[in-house]
């Protein structure tokens, strides 16, 4: 007998046609070797849009100040380098780490609340947190930032280049390991949970789950890629500065998730290349009104593909070869 559950997790199992996608990505190191940082900082908003997809496509809440996250992660990966740790890997996980432990205190303040208040909880979260780092310029380098990072040679071989070519393969693989992770979370029985909560949580409730506990896991998790996403950035860059805890960071990764498709996290690995490769595209043509581009882009994605451009593509090639990805 099919139910629910079993539904939703057919939906998450792992399509052949998928990996033309991870296939594509590793063959741009190949074919745009000039293009390599682009491609990299295109790869850590994906990991960044990732983690918000989580929360909001998944167990339906809503922030509007989730770069708090991708903020405290760069800063902490920045302050280990520049203290002397320098192993990269190691330095992503604790600000992953970090950045969780700031999810968990303040997750319950955030999830207390629902729709619009919830928002704006969100958002003043994220507008503190970015006026702390201001006025902590002894801790954050105030409006100067971080600079000067200097890392080991991955897995104690492979030297940081000029050209970008360690950061590229560093961030796909932070990238890859991280997808496959939350693939393996939203496939889960916990996954379904947390879609269930999205769809009704007070039904959800009266059968017993608890509803506080799953949301809290969910958040914390959410924080804690996102904190991986910040370090990445801040390591591949060699820099850690304000902007990645401010609003417009927030609301530009909500937008790359709206463009790819919200809930299918194949739409954060779609909707962070469209709206960045659009962005350098647009500010290219006209480096003061780009902003109208990526606004029209926005608009009709709204207005004529609910689902995002991975819904728009599902919808015009119909069923992918091997399935429908996710």
């Amino acid at each position: 007998m099919t139910t629910v559950g079993s539904t939703l997790l057919e939906r998450h199992r792992v399509r052949p046609a998928e990996y033309v996608y991870w296939i594509a990505l590793a063959s741009v190191f190949f074919l745009f070797p000039r293009n390599l940082s682009l491609a990299t900082s295109i790869m850590v908003m994906s990991l960044f849009a990732l983690s918000l997809d989580l929360i909001l496509g998944f167990a339906g809440v809503v922030s509007f100040g989730h770069a708090a996250f991708f903020g405290i992660g760069s800063y902490c990966a920045a302050q280990l380098a520049l203290h002397g740790w320098s192993e990269p890997i190691s330095g992503a996980l604790i600000a992953g780490l970090a950045a969780m432990v700031f999810a968990l205190v303040v997750g319950p303040l955030v999830l207390r609340f629902t729709g619009l208040p919830q928002i704006m909880v969100t958002l003043a979260i994220g507008i503190i947190l970015y006026e702390a780092a201001n006025k902590a310029s002894s801790i954050t380098g105030g409006d100067d930032g971080l600079g000067g990072i200097k890392l080991m040679p991955l897995f104690g071989t492979f030297e940081w280049t000029a050209y970008g070519q360690t950061a590229f393969w560093y961030a796909f693989g932070w990238l890859l390991l991280l997808f496959i992770a939350l693939r393996i979370v939203i496939a889960s029985p916990f996954g379904v949970s947390l879609q269930g909560l999205r769809e009704n949580t007070l039904r959800m409730r009266f059968i017993g789950t608890p509803v506080f506990g799953r949301l809290l896991r969910a958040y914390a998790m959410s924080g804690f890629v996102a904190g991986v996403a910040g370090a990445v950035s801040a390591q591949v860059n060699k820099f850690a500065g304000l902007d990645m805890l401010s609003t417009d960071r927030s609301i530009d990764v909500l937008v790359m998730l709206i463009l790819g498709g919200v809930g299918k996290l194949y739409g954060a690995l779609i909707g962070a290349p469209v709206y960045m490769l659009v962005h350098h595209q647009a500010s290219e043509w006209n480096p003061f009104h780009w902003m109208f581009v990526v606004g029209g882009l926005l608009i009709f994605v709204v207005m004529f593909a609910r689902g995002g451009v991975l819904g728009l593509l599902e919808a015009g090639l119909g069923r992918l070869p091997g399935g429908r990805a996710q």
